[in-house]
């Protein structure tokens, strides 16, 4: 698993937000194609890369059981570099402090770190601090292969048969856009998408990407007096109106929702706003579209719109349908020794969207900590874990009810 792990972190597979093609980046497809060849290697002679993108790949079981679907995404995050990502494994790590090479003000503390104070003596990959590490999620697909790979040299272990998946975009949040659920063929899924050791994800935020367009007077600064209406400043006078001690991604924990200003380029500015609650959500956008209108009430020469987009729906009223697929992965992680947890995940996953599409679509842990980040770390010993769950899962659901 480590193995494959390392090879595939070292692709970049960078998305791109609002790109007019799919994928957003030509480059993901270079991992997609090395894994169609991995899987058929490993024996899935179905495995192939679909028109939209998808690598899909089945494991015939050795059961008359329900198809169990597998999935993880190779793209990384838009907000990170990923280019040339140099991989290092700590090696029966001391619980010392970890300077990353790259750049040594990058610093892993389990004093403020308390996932990683837990776990001296585990092997940990990190990247050198320039780049993040892409264990977000490329450590869901080396757990997949890994465990598909196991399950193909053991034929005597009984198994459901699986249905493999790897997406593209999920990052930039279309990666279950095309998906084909059709020709999946699955009646219960699982991405590898999560993190801490033995979590089950049954709860996402519900999501809305919002768009707030600032058209200023443009003209040159020299002869500006009276005339120029700058946009950057109106925006900035935006994002300071938003709560500061409330409603911020550094301000909530748990099932609390927020406002996040994202992106600011050019004349167009975008936030996200996210809660557990429909209800609390909706409160969220009217609470900016106020700010957007006080903000075009002080300048009345600016022209500002306002667009608001669902990105995706809490996936638990959907799993809930269905407590089986719950039940058979905390049995999974039971059975490789780790102790089972539920837990929420203050982000989303390609889950969310296939749950609402009516696959209900679980989260399991990899073994990845401070995604979206150059301090991106993980665990070899938990990511084996995570593998074990997957081989395990296969013969859970094999079992009759």
């Amino acid at each position: 698993m480590l193995e494959r792990f390392l090879r595939y972190v070292r692709i970049d597979t960078q998305g791109a937000y609002r790109a007019s093609r799919r994928p957003s980046t030509e480059k993901q497809l270079e991992l997609s194609r090395l894994l169609v060849e991995e899987l058929r290697e490993i024996g899935l002679a179905d495995a192939e890369l679909t028109p939209s993108a998808t690598v899909f790949a089945t494991l015939p079981g050795s059961a008359d059981a329900p198809v169990v679907g597998l999935i993880a995404h190779v793209d990384t995050t838009p907000d990170v570099t990923a280019d040339g990502v140099a991989p290092i494994v700590h090696e029966a790590w001391e619980g010392l402090p970890i300077a990353l090479p790259g750049d040594p003000r990058q610093m892993l503390d389990p004093d403020q770190l308390p996932e990683l104070a837990e776990r001296v003596g585990h092997d940990l990959v990190t990247s050198d601090g320039t780049t993040l590490l892409g264990a977000d999620d490329k450590a869901g697909i080396a757990e997949i292969m890994a465990a598909v790979a196991y399950l193909v040299r053991h034929p005597e272990l009984p198994r459901a048969p699986l249905r493999i998946a790897f997406t593209v975009d999920e990052e930039v949040g279309l990666g279950a856009e095309d998906f084909d659920l059709e020709e999946f063929g699955a009646d219960v899924a699982y991405t590898l998408d999560g993190s801490g050791l033995g979590e089950l994800e049954i709860e996402t935020f519900s999501a809305k990407s919002i768009r707030v367009t600032i058209r200023g007077v443009s003209v040159h600064p020299g002869t500006a007096k009276g005339k120029l209406v700058n946009p950057v400043k109106l925006a900035a006078q935006l994002v300071a109106s938003l709560p500061g001690d409330r409603l911020s991604p550094e301000t909530t924990e748990d099932r609390e929702g927020y406002v996040h200003p994202h992106r600011i380029a050019g004349n167009a500015e975008d936030l996200i706003a996210r809660d557990h609650d429909d209800r609390l959500l909706d409160q969220h956008v009217d609470l900016v579209r106020a700010l957007v209108e006080e903000v075009a009430r002080g300048e009345p020469r600016a022209q500002i719109e306002i667009e608001v987009r669902d990105s995706y729906r809490n996936m638990r009223p959907y799993i809930e349908e269905n407590p089986r697929v719950v039940e058979a992965a905390l049995e999974a992680i039971r059975r490789t020794g780790a102790e089972p947890k539920l837990a929420i995940t203050r982000g989303g996953t390609d889950g969310a969207v296939l749950s609402s599409r009516g696959l209900p679509t679980p989260n399991l842990f990899t073994g990845g900590h401070e995604y979206h980040s150059v301090r991106e770390w993980a665990s070899v010993q938990d990511m084996a874990a995570a593998a074990a769950t997957v081989v395990e899962l296969a013969g859970v659901w094999a079992e009759p009810v």
